[in-house]
């Protein structure tokens, strides 16, 4: 399958990586450099090229944009980014949690299903992200 661009945010911890997809303004750069801010690496922002490999989805950035994040109100930072990472969930800022303990829904992409999370608007959204990450979710 060939690459395919998407219109997203993209990190990663220690391997495993989170998509972060959403309509233009909906804060995926936001939550990446929230993310960064708590020891994720950026693979890309705003634009990350996914591919399939080894029947894994692997997300890595364009050259022209590699290793900058957008800030607003800031500007473009400059990160140090990972080469690539494996896709292990996706965050849908487009899509709201209202239940306190949600079902695990799911996005497809490339004929792959990932776990996906929607935007929880609290403090700790992007904490709890970065330890599904780290550790996964219970599901009882």
């Amino acid at each position: 399958m060939p690459e395919r661009a998407v219109h997203a945010s993209c990190v990663d911890w220690q391997g495993s990586g989170v998509l972060i997809v959403g309509p233009s303004g909906c804060g995926k750069s936001s939550l990446a450099v929230q993310l960064m801010g708590l020891g994720a690496s950026l693979v890309s922002d705003d634009q990350v090229l996914v591919s399939v490999e080894d029947g894994h989805l692997v997300a890595h950035a364009p050259a022209t944009i590699m290793g900058l994040v957008e800030a607003r109100g800031v500007g473009i930072l400059r990160a140090e980014p990972v080469d690539q990472t494996r896709l292990v969930l996706v965050v849908n800022l487009e899509m709201s949690e209202q239940d306190r303990l949600p079902v695990m829904h799911h996005y497809d992409l490339c004929n792959h299903t990932l776990p996906c999370l929607h935007r929880v608007d609290a403090p700790h959204f992007a904490a709890a992200v970065l330890q599904v990450l780290k550790a996964g979710r219970h599901a009882p």
